[in-house]
């Protein structure tokens, strides 16, 4: 009773800054955020837990993007609803990214977490946050503004075991013991934090896998034995002659490197054994404290994956579909189990969601979308036509080193995918005929059309703000 008294006082004061979503008398709802790491599309059914509780259960993005297919750019975006222009989080690394970047700009005084706990939220956020963080701009102590909870790895967090944790402000380290993996670890923390809380809380959740080097669990080590990367059409590229030159220049892979990609597919499915062993907690935990039904639970990724398509052993930062679109499913209150969402979603669209749910006010910088609508079933008769993906080459040598792909602007759209390399290069693809990208239409398409896709590229890497839900809708 404390606990929906709470919420009632919390959404009443909170009326004229938001909307309501929910019917009057009704608490505000729980809203959980699950972010894998470098989870490519199309493996969701190999896990118990996340096909029964969440695809099941929930509704599933189709088209579903990241604004920038790398981990910091992007996770930058969902903290603050901006494209990678807007927020200025531009790699991996210091000076043009990394956590020192987002930190020494000032970004995390408003973020989602800042906003839900305005709102009256209890929040939390456990599992990665930025790259290189706490960086050399902050201690290991240090905990951003606004979480009321914090369980962030700050030494050797990519290798589950033997890893320092800053608990609130507390270092504490981890060893080797199957206790010790870093999933279970944040699940027994997450089942802390929704068993204890007593007024609506969000809680970001961020495991490590399937992120290289994909360690799994120790009871995992030995799962799915006979599992191989699929064999897609775009899968070891036969023709590239189209392609810009960092593709050109590409090696098809043999059948050693093959190999290799096939034991790397399998270590990434041991590794996610231990998010979809997370996942349950989660539902269990919910479920036993009686907040299941009163909950949202959003499950997507930072980045896709290439796993030997385009001839990448490896890799992600390509504006290819391997890498730009992610897995996308949502269950709670009014979503229809089952629903499939075939309109395009970005990962900036997070935010305005979880805003308008729990009834906070959205800075003005957002640049996402709520996509409450499309979760009722009601989708707005405008919505977005094409997602904006940037990507900055790194300076830093040993960064840039891990990927071949200059800097570039790319529009996916309903139908295609147009990309403006900083060399000059180009790439059109017509999704409805190629959905594997396999034919680069960029030399040959009618210049009207090439014309058009300009401008509207030209506009979104342009907006800011309230302007980039005017950009992403014109034809």
């Amino acid at each position: 009773m404390l606990k929906v008294l709470c919420r009632l006082a919390c959404l009443l004061l909170l009326l004229p800054a938001a909307e309501p979503t929910i019917a009057q008398g009704d608490s505000r709802p729980n809203i959980v955020l699950i972010l894998a790491d470098d989870l490519e599309t199309g493996t969701l059914p190999l896990f118990p837990n996340i096909s029964r509780h969440l695809v099941g259960q929930g509704a599933s993005f189709d088209r579903f993007f990241v604004t920038n297919s790398w981990c910091c750019p992007s996770r930058a975006s969902i903290l603050r609803s901006q494209h990678v222009h807007s927020h200025g989080v531009l790699t991996n690394t210091a000076p043009e990214g990394g956590f020192d970047r987002f930190h020494t700009s000032n970004l995390e005084r408003s973020t989602v977490g800042t906003w839900m706990q305005q709102a009256g939220y209890r929040t939390g956020l456990m599992g990665k946050f930025l790259n290189h963080y706490p960086g050399e701009t902050a201690e290991e102590t240090y905990v951003p503004p606004g979480w009321d909870e914090w369980a962030v790895p700050v030494r050797k967090l990519y290798d589950e075991y033997g890893y320092r944790l800053n608990e609130n402000g507390v270092p504490r380290d981890y060893g080797w013991e199957e206790e010790d993996y870093l999933s279970d670890v944040l699940a027994r923390k997450a089942r802390d934090f929704i068993t204890d809380s007593d007024e609506p809380f969000f809680l970001y959740l961020a495991p490590i896998g399937p992120h290289n080097p994909a360690n799994p669990a120790h009871r995992h080590a030995h799962a799915f034995p006979l599992a191989m990367v699929p064999r897609t059409p775009s899968f070891n590229q036969t023709d590239v002659s189209n392609e810009p030159l960092w593709l050109r220049d590409r090696p098809a892979l043999g059948l050693d490197a093959q190999a290799d990609v096939d034991e790397h597919y399998r270590r990434r499915l041991r590794a996610m054994l231990g998010v979809d062993d997370l996942v349950g907690s989660v539902i269990d935990a919910l479920r036993e404290s009686g907040e299941l039904d009163d909950t949202y639970v959003f499950f997507t990724s930072d980045n896709g994956f290439h796993l030997g398509t385009h001839r990448l052993k490896q890799g992600k930062t390509t504006p290819f579909e391997e890498a730009v679109r992610v897995p996308m499913v949502v269950r709670g209150p009014g979503v229809t189990a089952g629903l499939t969402v075939a309109h395009l979603g970005a990962t900036i669209d997070l935010a305005p969601t979880f805003a308008e749910l729990g009834g906070a006010t959205m800075p003005a910088f957002a640049e996402g979308r709520s996509l409450v609508p499309l979760l009722r079933g009601r989708p707005p008769s405008q919505w977005r036509r094409h997602v904006l993906v940037e990507f900055t080459r790194p300076a830093n040598r040993s960064s840039a080193a891990q990927t071949p792909v200059p800097a570039y602007q790319a529009l996916r759209t309903e139908q295609y995918t147009y990309v403006k390399y900083e060399t000059g290069e180009r790439q059109l693809y017509d999704l409805t005929t190629d959905p594997y990208q396999l034919s680069n239409l960029a030399a040959t398409a009618d210049p009207g059309l090439i014309t058009a896709l300009d401008r509207r590229l030209a506009a979104m890497a342009a907006c800011s703000g309230a302007s980039c839900r005017q950009a992403d809708s014109q034809g």
